[in-house]
């Protein structure tokens, strides 16, 4: 698996507690040094790896940091072979992108990551079309916080989604890892 702007690599590391047997390494425009996974420089835009090369390309919380979130999906749907999972924010209700935004920051500004606040509404559904990849589970309600916090933080404001290529793919193995 390919974790796409991975940062300190908490995301990795906490699916290789739960699954020692898979291959992860990260890839990030600013490398961290104390980083928990092995992570290979780029430069936001093109991934440094030859076509087909990963089995799943992960991106949690990295789409809103694109300058072209659809061209970043064609990169992705490039080196994936099975599948592609996404999880990112959308701005749906009241206050919601000032709430983003209060979190991008919080979250990303001490480490000097860049916060363009590129947050879809609803254009999820023309990137994935744009960029060649079918839909294969989205989910809007995840419980990432204590009660009370997702009261303001949680809100429908995550998207949680799998896809696969449509380019010879059915689907299958995109379904069966989800």
């Amino acid at each position: 698996m390919l974790d796409v702007g991975c940062g300190d690599g908490l995301v990795g590391r906490l699916i290789l507690d739960r699954r020692p047997d898979l291959n992860i390494a990260g890839v990030d425009v600013l490398v961290r040094p104390a980083a928990q996974l092995v992570v290979t420089p780029f430069d936001g835009r093109r991934l440094p790896f030859p076509d087909g090369s990963w089995d799943t390309v992960l991106f949690c919380d990295v789409m809103h940091h694109t300058e072209d979130p659809v061209d970043m999906l064609r990169e992705a749907v490039r080196v994936a072979r099975d599948c592609i999972v996404i999880k990112d924010h959308v701005v749906r209700g009241l206050l919601a992108r000032p709430t983003l935004r209060l979190m991008d920051f919080v979250g990303n500004a001490p480490h000097g990551v860049v916060l363009p606040y590129n947050f879809f509404t609803t254009q999820w559904h023309h990137a994935f079309v744009a960029s060649g990849l079918k839909p294969v589970d989205m989910r809007t309600r995840i419980q990432l916080y204590p009660r009370w916090a997702n009261v303001l933080f949680g809100r429908l404001l995550h998207l949680l989604r799998g896809a696969t290529s449509f380019a010879g793919r059915s689907g299958d193995a995109a379904a069966a890892a989800w």
